[in-house]
């Protein structure tokens, strides 16, 4: 092997090894997700005040529960098929009834489109808050919501047409 290849092989074993640099990532958002959970339980424990109190508007609160619990799964999500389609296969759920179905399918394409379809729920819990409390709601900050979630429908459906384009539907 001349000393050009061995170079060429060593370089391209680093690139190829480099990948797993992208792990204390995937680890942060595991901790992102224990974090959420904190934040679960306060929002929680605001949701109990409010119905046990009548104080406040429960609907709202419970909205809440879902934003949060939405945000947990997208970063399940992208933990998951991020670290399967960049660093290696996942095989601890490999015969577990538990696996989720997605699992090992989804790929980088699939992963753009749930994380703008994520996206746009959360905003639109977020626009549904603003719809719930209308009243004490600035025309202007409505107006700001209500935009913001249009560019992200606009985005997802960009992402999800262009992804056709390239010739993504012939993967299914």
């Amino acid at each position: 092997m001349s000393e050009h290849n061995r170079i060429e092989a060593w370089l391209e074993r680093g690139i190829f090894y480099s990948r797993w640099l992208l792990v204390p990532f995937y680890l942060a958002l595991v901790g992102g997700i224990a974090v959420l959970f904190v934040k679960l339980i306060k929002e929680f424990a605001e949701v109990m005040h409010i119905v046990m109190s009548g104080e406040g508007n429960a609907v709202l609160s419970i909205l809440g529960l879902v934003d949060v619990t939405l945000i947990a799964n997208l970063l399940v999500i992208v933990i998951f098929s991020g670290y399967e389609n960049f660093i290696s296969r996942l095989d601890v759920a490999h015969n577990s009834p538990d696996k989720p179905s997605w699992m090992g399918k989804v790929t980088y394409a699939d992963l753009k489109l749930k994380l703008i379809g994520s996206i746009v729920a959360i905003s639109a819990i977020d626009l549904l808050k603003a719809f719930v409390n209308i009243k004490s709601m600035d025309h202007q900050d409505l107006a700001w919501l209500v935009g913001i979630h249009f560019t992200f429908l606009m985005s997802g459906v960009m992402f999800a047409l262009m992804d056709r384009l390239a010739g993504g539907h012939s993967r299914h």
